[in-house]
Parts: structure tokens; sequence; C-alpha cells
């Protein structure tokens, strides 16, 4: 690039903000102590451990948009408390009444390690608020890149019940606020280490949605989460073919999820041509997260941002939303998210450099099974099949 289009890009990249929704409020949300996300005491530890998803790890998200080098890139937004009517627009009344039960009980071990105790109610409502009001934000025509800095997650709250630390599906929610508003088409991108189970099975049956999820191939673990995540699972009646899992190897790394991007999500989402995307984004991809063996690091956030980022400009007038997920390592997925926000807005060079992240890499078994994956899409997915 010459220099003078080195000094345009830096030029365009200072002018342009994320607009970043939070509520201190969806701290109260206390899964807590245990061994990892039980809250099992076995009597002979001298020390447990808080649940994973605690709200110090979303303290320091905060803390390191506020004060690190990304600082001054971030508008701040507050958010709003979920109605129940919002809610009801992609969960049943009968589960919706269960958590409101739970909540006047004093609480509930909603399944294994999601737990509902006094305060998380009220912060699964503002985060699924907060959610939509970033939607709305973008909708409005307010912003082009906002993001919704959330607590607890969301994308495996399915229609009828709880799973994986997940409550109500904040991304599911803005989804069905961006088709009534007038976006007939949307896509939902999700690079959580874990797939996007409640988010898919919300959409199973639309066509009007594109659920693509890049994730570790763990399978299903129970009751509450039946799904596989295999790429056999490709929707149902209109839906069919409009649902992606992409199921990759343990270890895939940086250039191995570059490789699934380009080779799988970005041909789909030219195909599908939507409206509005959603990335979906949990740091429990990265290489020392507790609940992930992925191996994502600050760089491999930081493109796969910039991918979408790409998309969006080229079918959404600019405009996506960033939904937070999951992310467990007290400190490292506090970088990967600053990493994941600079990649959102093309900034070329590094703001802030990988403190820890060394990984060995190997991609060609993730080729592999990505190579085999786009053929599998290829043939019975039928949108990309058909002409443009």
């Amino acid at each position: 690039m010459a220099e003078e289009e080195q000094v345009e890009v830096s030029v365009a990249v200072k002018n342009e903000k994320i607009d970043v929704f939070w509520e201190e409020g969806m701290l109260k949300h206390e899964p807590g102590r245990g061994v990892f996300d039980s809250s099992f005491d076995p009597g002979f530890l001298d020390v447990l451990e808080d649940h994973p998803e605690n709200a110090d790890r979303v303290r320091n998200m905060v803390s390191i948009l506020k004060r690190g080098p990304i600082s001054p890139f971030i508008t701040w937004h507050s958010g709003s408390l979920a109605s129940i009517s919002d809610l009801l627009t992609f969960h049943s009344p009968e589960y919706i009444k269960e958590l409101e039960e739970a909540d006047k009980a004093g609480g509930k071990m909603m399944c294994a390690g999601t737990f509902l105790n006094p305060g998380s109610w009220e912060a699964a409502r503002l985060a699924a608020g907060t959610t939509l009001s970033a939607m709305k934000h973008l909708l409005d025509g307010q912003g082009n890149i906002a993001y919704a800095l959330v607590r607890p997650p969301g994308h495996h709250a399915q229609p009828t019940q709880a799973d994986g630390y997940c409550f109500l599906n904040n991304a599911g929610l803005a989804v069905h606020l961006a088709l009534k508003s007038g976006r007939p088409k949307v896509a939902v991108i999700d690079i959580d280490v874990h797939y996007g189970n409640g988010t898919a099975e919300g959409f199973y049956g639309s066509n009007e949605v594109l659920t693509i999820s890049l994730h570790m191939n763990h399978g299903s673990w129970g009751p509450s989460h039946p799904q596989s995540g295999a790429i056999d699972q490709l929707g149902e009646g209109d839906g069919f073919g409009f649902n992606m899992n992409i199921p990759l190897p343990n270890g895939s790394g940086d250039r191995g999820y570059e490789y699934a991007m380009k080779e799988l999500v970005v041909p789909a989402v030219h195909k599908f041509k939507p409206d509005m995307i959603v990335l979906v984004v949990g740091q429990d991809s990265s290489a020392f997260d507790p609940n992930g063996r992925q191996c994502l690091t600050m760089d491999g956030y930081r493109e796969l941002a910039r991918i979408i980022r790409g998309l969006a400009d080229s079918h959404c007038k600019g405009q996506f939303l960033i939904v937070q997920e999951g992310g467990y390592h007290m400190t490292y997925s506090a970088f990967c998210l600053h990493a994941t926000l600079e990649g959102a807005l093309d900034i070329r060079n590094p703001l802030l450099p990988d403190p820890i992240a060394y990984y060995p890499e190997d991609e060609g078994y993730t080729v592999k099974a990505v190579d085999a994956m786009k053929q599998y899409f290829t043939a019975n997915a039928p949108f990309l099949k058909e002409a443009n």
C-alpha cells in the first residue's frame, strides 16, 4: 500500500467508533463457587474456585476498553431491562414463567453448571435488554458497529430451556428485532468455542436467518444440550440448508479458523446476502481458556473480526452487531476482546501486543476437515447451489 493510502486508512479509522452497550447491574449474577462450574464441595479442598462465568471476567473486559489503547475508539452507552413481551419473541411463555418462578423462589439450578441465584434474573433481563438496545442503535441509523458487552451469556439458551450458563438468548432476541424492523435477512456468525445451539434451534425452520457456528467438535452434553453441532444438522422445512455447523478439530488455531472462515463462511454469506450481521463472540476459543481447546490468539480474533467487517461492508452498509458470550480466562479473554474490536475497526497495526500467546500450530488436519465440510455443504445446502 502506498504511503498516501496508509495515511487515508489511518485517518478513516481514527474517525470511526464502536458503540459499546453496558449495564453494571449485570454484575449481580453470581453463579457460585465449587469445583469448576459445579457447586460441588468435596470437603477436602482448602480453596474452591469461582464459577468460570463470574463477574470478574467481565470487569476486566470493561476495564480494558476503558483504559486500554482502544479506549479513544469507544463510545459508551447504557442498556435497558428487557420486557417480558421482548423475551417472548424468542422464548416460550412456559419457559419465561419457569424463570420468573425460580427467581421468586430464591434460585434454582436450571441445568448442570447453570445456576439462577438471587440477582441472576435481573442480570439476565439486563443482558437481553442491553443487546436489544445495541441492535436498535444500529437499526435507527445511529452507528455502524455496536458491541453488547453482556452477561450472563445467551447463545445456548433455547426457546424452551436454559443451557450452558445461559438463560435468555440475547443474540436471538436481537435477530428478531432486526427482522421485525425491516431487515429481511440476518446472518449470525458464532465463534464461541461451543456450538451456538440455542440460536440455531430458534431459527432452525427459517430461511430469513443464516446461522453459522464455528465450534470445538464437542457433541451433545446432555438433556439441556441435545444438539450435537454436527454438519448434517442443516435446518428443517423452509430453513433447510440455512443452519451451517462447522465443528473444527481441537487446536485448530488462528490459521485453521481463518481457513474455515474464508472457505466456508465468506462464500455462504456472499450467497445469502444478509441485511444485518450478528457476530456472536466468545474468547473461550483462545489458547489458554479453561473451557476450550481451540488455541486462537489475539491475532486470530483480530483477523476473524476483520473478515466479518468486510462482509458487513459488502452487504450491510458496514453495520454489524457484536454480542458477548463466553471467555473464561480471567485476563487473556480481555486481551482477545481488545483484539476483536481492533479487527472490527480494521486497524491494521495492532494497538496492543499479545502478552502470552505462543502456541505451535499445525492447521493441516483442520484444512482437510474444512475441505470435506465444503464438499458436504455444497452438495446438501440448497441455497448454496442456487444461481445468483
